[in-house]
């Protein structure tokens, strides 16, 4: 069983610093299957890299175990681990070529240069960097880096592969078409990933599982679809895409009092108040009447693909995201909501 894990967390905590000082993380459990993507995800001081460099040997565990594939390595140092860990700041050498930044891991280890050219060129291949080596980082682009940090980190051959944010220097655009090509390398290549970021969309877009963190500790762990569709905690559905919470009241047949409306809960909960977490996409526009919850329209803003629109209703402000792009509302109009049931969910009592 131990392995098919690649890295495993068994009660970890962290603090820095003498006994009095408080945890940065709190006695957490994890588990990153062997050959998958997991995303820690979480808001700043929330103990995500500090998690991220416990893996990687940078930081010591205040107590607890970590293994990976099945080997205790709690004690042992970065360079016993045969892990591997790309930083954002890519930190490559400004004075070495992109080979000789490529191939530094393993002379300093003692391969051969034969072998480290070839193995080095077998990297820069994988992440399309072929003809390359004598380029210095200056002449590349911020993409181009991040694929020498990458080439440099996969040609250790690494049981686990680390990223720490590997993202956050890059544009949009870029940052899509390289978070799509670190899914595909990893896949390729079978990697166990760990990967820290903040944001949300890349979280959903490379992970096998994602595992949010909050104030040292996780809140949930689970697919991607899990966390934004079956959120645990109003944290969790606050974090995972803008979600709304609203007062409800569940009935005694299972489903839930929403403002006018009737909703089903994914899952069984106790008659009485709960919270009710409604994501944007949740909310569809259509002519005020019964069975609508009517508001008034308070801003509006077209962003091509989508609008935005608040709304003033009786269950209090309200944002709409909708993909009617053609239409011309105008503030101050009244509109009608109704629900659709994906997009909703009852997370707390």
């Amino acid at each position: 069983m131990s392995e098919s894990r690649g890295i495993e967390f068994r009660q970890v905590t962290k603090r820095y610093g003498g006994s009095d000082s408080p945890l940065v993380v709190k006695g957490i459990d994890l588990v990153v299957p062997k050959g998958t993507l997991t995303t820690i995800l979480g808001p700043s001081g929330c103990g995500k890299t500090t998690t991220l460099r416990m893996i990687a040997g940078l930081d010591s565990p205040s107590s607890g175990q970590i293994l990976i594939d099945g080997h205790d390595v709690t004690t042992l140092g970065p360079a016993e681990r045969n892990v591997s860990m790309v930083f954002q700041s890519y930190a490559l050498f400004p004075h070495l070529s992109v080979i000789e930044n490529v191939s530094y891991g393993l002379n300093v280890s003692g391969v051969g240069k034969t072998e480290a050219t070839r193995r080095a060129k077998a990297a820069m291949e994988s992440v399309g960097l072929t003809g390359y080596d004598q380029r210095s980082p200056s002449e590349l682009s911020g993409g181009q880096q991040q694929r020498v940090a990458v080439a440099r980190s996969l040609v250790l051959e690494p049981s686990v592969l680390l990223f720490d944010e590997p993202l956050s220097n890059l544009d949009a655009r870029l940052r899509r078409s390289m978070r799509e090509e670190i899914r595909a390398l990893q896949q390729r290549l079978k990697l166990t990933v760990a990967y820290v970021t903040h944001d949300q969309s890349e979280a959903l877009a490379v992970s096998d599982q994602i595992v949010i963190m909050n104030a040292g500790l996780i809140a949930q762990a689970g697919t991607p679809q899990q966390l934004y569709e079956q959120p645990d905690s109003e944290f969790v559905a606050g974090f995972m895409g803008e979600a709304m919470l609203f007062a409800g009241q569940a009935l005694d047949d299972g489903t839930v009092q929403l403002g006018p409306f009737i909703v089903h809960a994914r899952r069984p909960v106790r008659s009485g108040a709960v919270k009710v977490a409604v994501r944007p996409e949740a909310w569809q526009v259509v002519a005020p009447g019964p069975g609508a919850l009517e508001g008034t329209l308070a801003k509006l803003a077209y962003l091509g693909n989508v609008q935005e629109l608040t709304v003033n209703t009786a269950l209090g402000e309200i944002f709409v995201v909708s993909p009617d792009v053609q239409r011309a509302w105008h503030v101050g109009e009244t509109l009608g909501l109704r629900l659709v049931e994906r997009g909703l969910s009852v997370v707390a009592a």
